[in-house]
């Protein structure tokens, strides 16, 4: 019965491989519903993506969440939830040129902005919002006034970083006087999730 089970579990892996084809992304596939939602996210090493996710569950699952470097066509949703990791004061190239080349598609859209950064582990607040929302991501995405925004402290795991990446950061942590770099993790799914839920408590009813 064992023997059964685990083939039937192995033959329906194979099937959801075929159906996404050889070095297809992972996409969280949404819920249905009558608009369209998609939260895109631009990322180095996944944090981005997993606040992407997490806010998506905060939105009740109704959102598809795609990698900047997918290229999704931005004109088939009507809302957009957007957000990057950063660095040097801002996110991936490939997010920067996806949100320029669809200005005209996502004007009017844009129901979120986040931003994902390290801050040398110490916790984010009122100025990393204006810098990294206020000041980057809002004119970048040409946000209405009002749209809620919201910074995540971030994550490092230094067999992910390329050797520039990790010298840069080691060599900024010795400049400051920190402890020597080290992995650490202080993204909360709830902080994501509370503010998918925030973003839905904004829109209108009905």
């Amino acid at each position: 019965m064992r023997r059964r089970r685990f083939l039937n579990m192995s033959l329906a892996g194979l099937g959801t491989a075929c159906v996404m084809g050889h070095g297809a992304p992972a996409q969280f596939i949404p819920r249905p519903g009558k608009d369209k939602w998609a939260v895109i996210f631009g990322t180095w090493y996944g944090t981005a993506r997993d606040a992407g996710v997490w806010i998506s569950e905060g939105l009740g699952g109704m959102a598809a969440v795609f990698d900047a470097r997918q290229k999704p066509d931005l004109a088939a949703f009507d809302h957009l939830v957007l957000g990057t990791a950063i660095q040097g004061g801002k996110g991936p190239r490939e997010f920067s040129e996806l949100i320029q080349a669809n200005a005209v598609a996502i004007q009017g859209k844009v129901r979120g902005l986040f931003a994902v950064c390290g801050n040398l582990e110490k916790p984010v607040g009122a100025e990393q919002k204006k810098t990294y929302i206020d000041d980057y991501l809002a004119p970048l995405c040409k946000a209405d006034a009002g749209v809620p925004g919201r910074v995540f402290n971030g994550r490092v795991t230094k067999v992910l970083m390329s050797p520039e990446d990790y010298k840069i950061v080691k060599d900024l942590y010795e400049r400051l006087g920190l402890p020597p770099l080290k992995d650490y993790d202080l993204l909360r799914r709830p902080d994501c999730l509370e503010f998918g839920r925030s973003i839905l408590g904004r829109l209108p009813s009905g």
